[in-house]
Formats: structure tokens, C-alpha cells, sequence
């Protein structure tokens, strides 16, 4: 019985098989006969399959435009960000440009471009006073009381519920929202003892950058050292495609580069000479507009003096 049932089973596809066929040259004679060209089902198929695809793509623009956009955000590198820069990012309008500001905000320490959900992040969205802010605890507690916010140490207090909705939040904005990673928020209390620091060239020389160089407990990338005027910078908090690796400043990167940019020079001999006494004025202006370019404009941390 079962053998005589088994047949039966392998055989029914097989008869399926055969009546299809049967239909499709029936189909196949009829279109012939109408077109009056042997073979012409053949040319129809192509056509609908062509025109079915197109049909999909322009279903589904988004996911050409998602492509596009994920290929220009992973142009760029990972940096690190201070509670003053990651503030920068609230999505309102550039008082300069006029232009939208994109939406970032931190999650336990990532800093997440969550412009893709301005609508919620963004002004006038039902979490705006998250952005530009490290919100970790705020979210693990389901919280809109600002006094949550900016508390990144409060995340390693939080109770085992509370650490798991942060995590749960993390896991949401990594892999379901999609939303890109631009580096990591270092708090001001582990920078600001930094900034009394005296530093020789041989400490400079150590911070440029590279890969093989020891990253620092909380940070996207390392530190990118430059020396101006008698301040020490960071610029690995933003100008990392500039000062870092295969960047057009790299080879500041790690040097006193005060003489180099006073004369806007890339000549080895400026960057190695750092006196600075011998310099026009107008020469010595430049670097004082450079110095206020790095403290104001790109609020690069100062992370040492310069030993002279």
C-alpha cells in the first residue's frame, strides 16, 4: 500500500506537469495564429517581465535612494564629539546659512544622525528636547524630565528593566531605524582635566591618529594632536578627514604647527621650526585666526599647553 501510495504521490506532479505544458502550447498557437509570427510568446514574455520591473522599481524608489545614502555615510569616518559640539546638532536652522541642521542625539555614549526621524527628533517633534543631548537615562526610564538628560555616567546606574529598555533602544536606532553612526560623545569630565596639561613635542609626536595608536576607553577614534600658538588640539572632535590619515593636514598631525600656519605652509622645514619671534605681524595674525577658527568655529578640546 504504501509503495503503491508513494507512486501515486510522485506521480501527480507529473501529470500537473504535463497539463501545464499542454496549456502553455495551446496558449503559445493562439498567440501565434493572432500575431501571425511563429515564436512571438516568447517576445511577450520578455515585455511583461520588463515591464513588471519597472513597475517594482518605481514602487520602490526608496531602497535605490537608501543605497545611495548608505554609501555616503559610510565616506564618513568615525569622530569624537564633546557635549558642546554634539549640541550644535538640534535640527533647527543654521543662523548663518539658513539651511536645517541635521538632527543627531547619544544614546549611552554613540551618536547617532537621526535625521531620517526629524519628525519626531526634530522641532516641534514629541522628542525634540533629546536632540543634541546624550539621552540614555532619559530613554531607559521612558522619561521626558530634562534632568535626565546629558547624564552619561547615569547609564551605568541604571536598574537591570531600565538597562535592558536602554538596550532595547540601542538595538532599535542600530538595526531597525537604521540610523547611521557618526562616533562617539566624551564628557566634559573626562576632558577638562586634560586641558591644564603641559605637553612636549615628544607627547605630540604620539597622538596622530594612526590605527596602531592605543584608543582611549570611550572614544570613536584616536586622538589627533596639534599644536597652535601655545594651545594643544584635539581634532579628532571633527577634523578627522582633514588632520587624520590620507587627510590634506595630516601632516600637522602629532606637531607644534604654529610657524607652518601663520605662513600657510606645508613645507617640512615650518612644520619642524616652531619659533614664531621672527614672523611679520601679518604673519602672526593668521595664526591668531587660525587659533580662534579651532576654539570657536570647530570647537576643537584643548588638551594641553604647549611646553616652550
Amino acid at each position: 500500500r504504501e509503495s503503491k501510495g508513494f507512486k501515486r504521490a510522485t506521480e501527480a506532479p507529473l501529470i500537473i506537469s504535463d497539463m501545464i505544458h499542454g496549456l502553455v502550447q495551446k496558449l503559445t498557437a493562439s498567440i501565434d495564429d493572432l500575431t501571425g509570427i511563429r515564436g512571438s510568446s516568447g517576445y511577450i514574455i520578455i515585455i511583461t517581465i520588463v515591464l513588471l520591473g519597472h513597475r517594482w522599481m518605481n514602487a520602490h524608489p526608496h531602497m535605490v535612494a537608501s543605497d545611495k545614502h548608505e554609501e555616503k555615510e559610510e565616506a564618513d569616518p568615525p569622530r569624537n564629539f564633546t557635549s558642546e559640539q554634539l549640541a550644535y546638532f538640534d535640527g533647527k536652522k543654521d543662523e548663518k546659512t539658513g539651511d536645517d541642521k541635521p538632527v543627531y542625539l547619544s544614546v549611552n555614549g554613540t551618536v547617532f544622525d537621526v535625521s531620517d526621524g526629524r519628525n519626531f527628533y526634530g522641532p516641534d517633534g514629541p522628542y525634540e528636547a533629546f536632540a543634541g543631548h546624550e539621552c540614555g537615562v532619559a530613554l531607559a526610564k521612558m522619561s521626558f524630565d530634562t534632568a535626565h538628560l546629558d547624564d552619561l555616567a547615569g547609564c551605568e546606574n541604571l536598574n537591570f528593566g531600565e538597562k535592558t529598555e536602554l538596550e532595547g533602544w540601542i538595538e532599535k536606532f542600530t538595526y531597525y531605524r537604521n540610523y547611521p553612526v557618526k562616533g562617539r560623545l566624551v564628557p566634559d569630565e573626562k576632558l577638562k582635566p586634560l586641558s591644564t596639561r603641559i605637553l612636549t613635542k615628544e607627547d605630540l609626536a604620539k597622538h596622530t591618529g594612526e590605527s596602531s595608536q592605543e584608543l582611549p576607553e570611550g572614544y570613536a577614534t584616536a586622538p589627533i594632536y596639534v599644536g597652535a600658538g601655545d594651545k594643544v588640539f584635539d581634532c579628532s572632535f571633527g577634523g578627522v578627514e582633514f588632520y587624520g590619515v590620507g587627510g590634506g593636514y595630516n601632516k600637522f598631525a602629532g606637531n607644534d604647527v604654529s610657524r607652518a600656519l601663520a605662513k600657510m605652509s606645508f613645507d617640512p622645514a615650518d612644520i619642524e621650526n616652531t619659533n614664531v619671534d621672527d614672523l611679520e605681524e601679518k604673519q602672526k595674525k593668521v595664526l591668531q585666526d587660525w587659533i580662534k577658527t579651532f576654539e570657536e568655529r570647530k570647537r576643537y578640546p584643548i588638551v594641553g599647553r604647549l611646553k616652550k
